[in-house]
């Protein structure tokens, strides 16, 4: 005897209400938030708002603002550094807050309160070690990337006892990681490859270095010095040499205030074997040969530069000037050394940062509340978006980047 199994369709008026239902919750699907969009990270970036405590999330491919993350305490001075994915933004900020920014969920996955003063930090170039420099209570902590626990701590103690800040920090390979002590007149090398169980250095630094910057192929480490005349310069593929002073001669007879100004976001450039360096005291931008650290001409701006920043390919260095003149940008052409452009981007021009490639520059004019982006070829603007009081912008290519 034989089954038969008999299937029952839903009437003709049942679909009719089924079917537009079903419309309906594909369309929706369809319509859900960005942020569940799978979308790479490279084109991404920060723009500090330094008043409000808060960070932009933008796309640099379409010059636009993806999200606002808010609640992350005194951003002045702030800095940022990127997971090696880039997925990740760490914002180090003045109140020793260190807080993490999923950047395509754009909210804080973490956030910890490790010092009461600090001013910046870095990433080890494996991707699992973080580390704030601090100037209260003094010296460097390491934290676990993932979790953002505590793994250990490098007091800057000096001699005698007393806790030294700790200024230009910066990564090396190896995860080690680069300091200056500003009281102590010391730079230091700590090694976190134990992260519970570092290893440190020391080395001579000059009178008060007060920050400093790791050339663009790693090989040495420059701290300017608010002490003294000159910079301090540590060859890393000869540790064993110690450091040694540079420039020693420039401001001779000058006023007592340091001659080079070397600003918390890594403001110097090293570009076509050449050096390019704010010089306080004068309106001027110093050259100096890379390989004799000789200085080989002066280049004169119109006020006192602060950021003397190189177009990626060398060629341009773009610089900005202390307030009263801090609406001013110019441009040196590096083959002929001299000035060819003179712009006003607008008021208040805080910080300026390059794509990767260098077609463009974005720039935060703080009393304008925007960013303004200039194509670098044309010299015009192309772009730009309000923002409250901007002062740093980060883009994730630094991921990839020593000294970053």
């Amino acid at each position: 005897m034989s089954s038969q199994t008999t299937m029952r369709l839903a009437p003709p008026a049942l679909w009719a209400v089924i079917l537009p239902a079903i419309v309906w919750l594909l369309s929706a699907c369809s319509s859900l938030p960005s942020t569940t969009e799978l979308r790479g990270t490279g084109d991404l970036g920060v723009v500090i708002e330094r008043a409000d405590g808060r960070v932009k999330i933008i796309e640099t491919s379409g010059r636009s603002v993806l999200a606002t993350v808010d609640g992350l305490g005194d951003l002045s001075h702030a800095s940022v550094v990127f997971s090696r994915d880039a997925g990740y933004a760490f914002v180090f900020g003045r109140d020793g807050g260190l807080t993490k920014v999923d950047l395509l969920q754009a909210k804080i996955v973490g956030r910890v309160l490790q010092a009461g003063n600090s001013i910046g930090g870095s990433i080890s170039h494996d991707g699992r070690i973080v580390v704030a420099q601090n100037y209260a209570p003094g010296g460097v902590k390491a934290f676990d990337a993932n979790t953002l626990e505590l793994l250990s701590e490098v007091p800057a103690i000096t001699e005698d006892g007393r806790r030294s800040k700790v200024v230009g920090l910066a990564d090396l390979s190896g995860n080690r990681f680069i300091y200056s002590l500003f009281e102590a007149g010391e730079i230091w090398i700590t090694d976190f490859s134990d992260p519970k169980n570092p290893r440190t250095e020391r080395f001579a630094g000059g009178n008060q270095p007060y920050d400093a910057l790791v050339t663009p192929d790693g090989r040495h480490y420059i701290a300017g010095l608010f002490g003294e005349d000159g910079l301090a310069m540590l060859d890393l593929w000869n540790t064993d040499k110690g450091s040694r002073k540079i420039l020693a001669g420039y401001g001779k007879g000058e006023a007592p205030l340091p001659v080079y100004k070397m600003p918390h976001l890594r403001g110097w450039s090293v570009a076509g074997g050449r050096a390019y360096l704010p010089a306080i005291g004068r309106h001027e931008v110093l050259v100096v040969d890379t390989d004799s650290w000789q200085e080989v001409g002066r280049i004169p701006v119109k006020s006192q530069p602060v950021f003397v920043m190189a177009r990626p390919d060398g060629r341009e260095i773009w610089v900005n000037f202390a307030f009263p003149e801090n609406g001013w940008v110019q441009v040196i052409d590096t083959v002929g050394g001299k000035v060819t452009h003179t712009l006003q981007p607008g008021r208040g021009i805080l910080h300026m940062e390059f794509l990767s490639k260098g077609q463009e520059v974005w720039m935060s004019s703080r009393d304008d509340n925007k960013v303004v982006i200039f194509d670098t070829t044309t010299k015009q603007p192309v772009g730009g978006f309000d923002a409250a009081s901007p002062s740093g912008i980060f883009f994730t290519t630094r991921a990839a980047r020593t000294g970053f």
